[in-house]
């Protein structure tokens, strides 16, 4: 008989837990790809601009493997472009290419938006005025990398309510391909404050305004690249 002193405790005869498996970390291409990535949809990059495998990997410090990867993924989303002669560089965008991606963002946004706002609850829209606010900070600041990146932070936080992540995707395809273009509206605008669309979108969220949100969204999202548009007429 085994007496309960000796007896093993319950604790004891259990096998000993795991330690959690910590998150695998992203590839050496993939952190490059991010940051590219990041970098152009800012506005960081001009329109043009060329860039090298060799310069892109030493400056994120990695072999030119890396580089090639992420250099490859970028051209095939359209925000970098790649030569016969193998140049690589942030697009350049003609008058049509801009006519045409305006004409997606006046399509898909203000979609995205009309599914949102059933979802547009009031700490959304609460949150929406933080952003713009922050947006005319950086407006007033003359800090065109930071009204950038605010912008599309107001835009995403509202479409991620609609919960179309297929066509959230497709739109950022477009942010990115438009990012270089973007810092030139920017400084050729010389704006002081936020859009002023963005207010009659917030108004049209707390009213729960389908058709002036819609409105909102396509007039915003396409006058500023009208200043890059010519003047009919105009040169000729």
């Amino acid at each position: 008989m085994i007496s309960p002193r000796s007896a093993p405790s319950p604790t004891s005869s259990a096998p000993a837990s795991a330690p959690a498996a910590s998150p695998p970390q992203p590839s050496a291409h993939e952190r490059l790809y991010r940051s590219l990535r990041g970098r152009i949809m800012l506005g960081e990059l001009p329109p043009g601009k060329a860039l090298t495998l060799r310069g892109i990997a030493a400056e994120a410090r990695v072999s030119m493997t890396p580089a090639r990867e992420a250099v490859r993924r970028l051209v095939a989303e359209g925000a970098l472009t790649l030569s016969a002669s193998g140049r690589v560089a942030t697009p350049a965008l003609s008058v049509e290419r801009l006519e045409e991606l305006a004409a997606l963002r006046a399509l898909i946004e203000p979609e995205l938006a009309s599914r949102a706002l059933p979802r547009a609850h009031l700490a959304l829209i609460d949150r929406l005025a933080a952003i713009n606010a922050a947006i005319g900070d950086a407006a007033q600041n003359h800090d065109a990398v930071g009204y950038i990146r605010s912008n599309l932070e107001f835009h995403r936080t509202l479409y991620l309510r609609a919960q179309a992540p297929a066509m959230l995707a497709m739109l950022e395809t477009i942010w990115l391909q438009l990012g270089p273009t973007m810092r030139a509206v920017y400084q050729k605008m010389r704006r002081n404050e936020a859009p002023r669309h963005h207010r009659m979108i917030l108004a049209a969220l707390r009213a729960g305004d389908e058709p002036a949100l819609r409105l909102a969204i396509r007039t915003d999202v396409t006058q500023g690249l009208r200043h890059l548009l010519p003047v009919p007429g105009e040169g000729r």
